[in-house]
């Protein structure tokens, strides 16, 4: 694999060095720890409070659109974020966080995901409050249109929608195609021209297919593959059952610099552990926000809550089946200089599983990273569509999408890693300003679906139910759907009412919502 890093001027790579070191150690890590204790305080900690709620509405058939079709549902709108967020960060980005800043990364990443999931709750029910209707019928939307329309900063929305296309179509997805070549190389030998190719292809005939193509590929990979990876850490975990209190204090210890051997590396424990965490999960950058957008759902807390639960889902289960894998393996090695990335991951399952562990990492990697892929590109379709309608700039940006795959595969270049690290910390200010901006919409539209929820209905969003000043809704209105209002209402009554039932009582049930 060529390494075209001695190509790219000096001063681009100090410039992003520089970006880097101004926007991850001087703001962006106090940004993310405010924002996400401020959602999470003022929220009441919605992430467990509403934890049952979230597996409660995961499943929930979606709407029927005015065409008479069925929308995206919540699940599959869940798996497209699911997609671009269970990538190389699970795989590669955990072992490097955790071989450069040392076991205690792993305890920042589950504080970041803990805190984040109260901002992905916000940033997901802003989208689906602002989204707009799309030219196949359904939905987007995502932090540029809740900027324009919530906040009124056109020229705000605009910066944002370029910064994620080339974060996430172009930036990112290099980095999953070099992934994935890489491990095929290192596993077989595989050609990486080749492997380029065939990803190109693939990547095409998905991206030209739609959302909805992309929704029921997604909707398959994301639960299969996530499935079988947590299988095999579970057999790892429990051979290793000794050792797993162990490993628990040596997270913790190394967290806060208790540790002997990294007593002095907390600081970048602690950065490692956030900004890898963030590049995997995405909660407060404003990503995930588009897939969310994209649900046929009734009313916007539910794909708020599904968001929330899918930073959990990545961070509490996937990174840390990754996390117990790499620190069960006795032969690890920390420091700039250790084995990083894929290839060392890739050494620790072959040493718990056998050679089998090698083949099944390059299977999971693929699939991994092919998913990411495709959710990549949507967040970049979605904010193509926000900036213009033109057909051919369309079609232009998925050949360019297409050929940075296959370029991803056939070279290696640090500075695209250090140059995603930069759009991102510039992605995740710009969101979390407008989240600030727009909160009080989310506490007013949270309080009617809590009120709804109450009264044992399914909730149903109506802008005149709320107390807040909304501007540029298109997607919303009396019935937003093809829904007979009447029968719908009186079907899902009698059927919550069933269920609900059997909860808590109702005082103690508005105290838990």
């Amino acid at each position: 694999m060529k390494n075209i890093d001695s190509y790219i001027p000096s001063w681009f790579t100090n410039f992003v060095q520089w970006g880097n070191d101004l926007i991850w150690t001087q703001n962006l890590i106090f940004l993310l720890l405010l924002a996400g204790l401020f959602f999470t305080l003022s929220s009441r900690v919605v992430q467990l409070r509403w934890l049952p709620e979230m597996f409660r509405v995961i499943f929930e058939k979606p709407e029927t659109l005015e065409d008479g079709k069925k929308g995206i549902s919540s699940f599959q709108a869940f798996a497209i974020s699911a997609a671009s967020r269970v990538g190389t960060g699970n795989i590669a980005g955990v072992a490097t966080a955790i071989v450069l800043g040392g076991p205690g990364a792993v305890f920042w990443m589950w504080v970041i995901a803990f805190i984040g999931a109260a901002s992905a709750f916000f940033e997901a029910t802003l989208a689906q409050v602002y989204k707009v209707k799309d030219k196949e019928g359904g939905f987007r939307g995502g932090p540029a249109y809740y900027i324009e329309r919530g906040l009124g900063q056109k020229w705000l929305g605009v910066i944002f929608a370029i910064l994620i296309t080339v974060t996430f179509a172009f930036v990112f997805n290099t980095v999953q195609s070099n992934t994935i070549a890489a491990s095929l190389n290192e596993q077989y030998e595989f050609s990486n021209v080749a492997t380029g190719v065939i990803l190109a292809i693939i990547t095409a005939l998905v991206i030209f297919g739609g959302v909805r193509s992309i929704a029921t590929v997604s909707s398959f990979i994301v639960p299969i593959m996530a499935v079988g990876y947590i299988i095999l850490v579970g057999y790892i975990l429990f051979m290793n059952i000794d050792q797993v209190w162990p490993m628990i204090q040596n997270i913790i210890r190394s967290a806060f610099g208790l540790h002997p051997a990294f007593g002095g590396a907390i600081g970048f424990a602690v950065m490692q552990g956030i900004k890898r965490g963030l590049f995997s999960n995405e909660a407060g950058m404003g990503s995930a926000a588009n897939a969310a957008a994209t649900a046929a759902v009734s009313h916007p807390v539910k794909q708020g809550l599904i968001q929330a639960l899918g930073v959990f889902f990545d961070t509490m289960i996937i990174c840390t089946a990754t996390a117990i894998m790499l620190l069960l393996y006795t032969d690890l090695q920390f420091g700039p200089t250790a084995d990083q990335g894929v290839a060392v991951t890739q050494k620790a399952l072959t040493n718990h599983v056998g050679d089998f562990g090698g083949i099944f990492l390059t299977i999971a990697v693929f699939m991994f990273a092919f998913s990411s892929i495709i959710g990549n590109y949507y967040y970049g379709q979605s904010n193509i569509e926000y900036l213009t309608k033109n057909k051919f700039v369309m079609f232009l940006f998925r050949l360019l999408v297409v050929g940075m795959v296959f370029i991803g595969s056939v070279v290696q270049v640090q500075t695209v890693w250090d140059t995603a690290d930069l759009f991102m910390g510039l992605m995740a200010i710009i969101n979390i300003v407008a989240l600030f901006g727009l909160a009080t919409v989310v506490f007013e539209v949270t309080k009617d679906y809590r009120a709804q929820r109450k009264r044992k209905l399914n909730p149903v969003f109506k802008i005149e139910n709320i107390n807040a000043n909304f501007r540029n809704i298109e997607a919303w209105g009396n019935n937003p759907y093809n829904r007979d209002e009447k029968h719908s209402n009186q079907t899902e009554t009698n059927k919550q009412a069933t269920t609900l039932d059997k909860e808590p009582s109702e005082d103690h049930k508005d105290k838990e919502l």
